[in-house]
C-alpha cells in the first residue's frame, strides 16, 4: 500500500481457519470432521456410478454424466492444484461425499491447511481468489491494478462438451447414469 507521502508501506495480514469460514461464508465448524471414513466414500462413489478401481487414481471420466459434472464443479472450485484436474483427490472424495450425504465436513480448516501447506512448499499460491477476498476483508482500501486481475472463466458450450464426452470409450463402456441421491435428490435428506 501507500502512504500519504506516496511511499510504499507493509501491510501484514494473518489468517485463521474462523477467517477462512466467515469471509468464503462456509456453514461449517471447528467440531466438524475433515476425515470422512474410506468405507463410507467409496460406498457413495460406487452408488453414483464411478466404475474405476478405487484404490488408483480418481479420474472424473469414469462417473455418469451427472455426477461427472458434479465433480467437475467441485474440482475446479475447491481443488488446491494447478493443474491435474481430470484427478480427484481423497479430499475432494469426502466433500462430495458429505454433499451428497448431507454431512457436516470442515471444508475451511480442508482450504486453509492446504493454504499453509502451499506456503510452506515452491508452489504458486493456490486459491488466489480465496486469497483475494480475505485480503480484502482485512485490507479493505487495497489498491488494486486491474491488468493484474485474473478473470474468471464462465462455462462455455466447449467445456460442456467435453465434460460430456467420454475419453475414447465406446458406447457400451460409458458409465451407465445413475439416478441422483442423497441431498442432491431430496432437499430434506437425512444422513443415517
Amino acid at each position: 500500500m501507500k502512504d500519504e507521502n506516496d511511499q510504499d508501506i507493509d501491510v501484514e495480514v494473518k489468517f485463521t481457519v474462523a477467517d477462512v469460514r466467515r469471509v468464503l461464508d462456509l456453514k461449517d465448524s471447528d467440531d466438524d470432521p475433515i476425515i470422512i471414513l474410506e468405507r463410507l466414500s467409496k460406498g457413495l462413489w460406487f452408488r453414483i456410478g464411478y466404475t474405476g478401481h478405487m484404490n488408483d487414481k480418481y479420474l472424473n471420466f469414469r462417473f455418469c454424466r451427472p455426477y461427472k459434472f458434479m465433480v467437475h464443479c467441485v474440482v475446479q472450485a475447491l481443488s488446491h492444484r494447478k493443474g491435474v484436474f481430470d484427478e480427484t483427490s481423497d479430499y475432494i472424495m469426502n466433500i462430495i461425499t458429505c454433499l451428497v450425504l448431507n454431512r457436516p465436513y470442515n471444508i475451511s480448516q480442508v482450504i486453509f491447511n492446504h493454504m499453509v501447506d502451499n506456503i510452506k512448499g515452491e508452489k504458486y499460491i493456490m486459491y488466489p481468489r480465496f486469497i483475494q477476498m480475505l485480503l480484502d476483508d482485512q485490507v479493505p482500501n487495497l489498491p488494486k491494478d486491474s491488468a493484474d486481475e485474473l478473470k474468471l472463466q464462465h462455462m462455455s458450450s466447449e467445456t460442456l462438451n467435453r465434460l460430456n464426452k467420454y475419453k475414447g470409450l465406446t458406447e457400451d463402456q460409458e458409465p451407465r447414469v445413475k439416478g441422483m441421491i442423497g441431498k442432491i435428490k431430496n432437499q430434506n435428506y437425512i444422513a443415517p
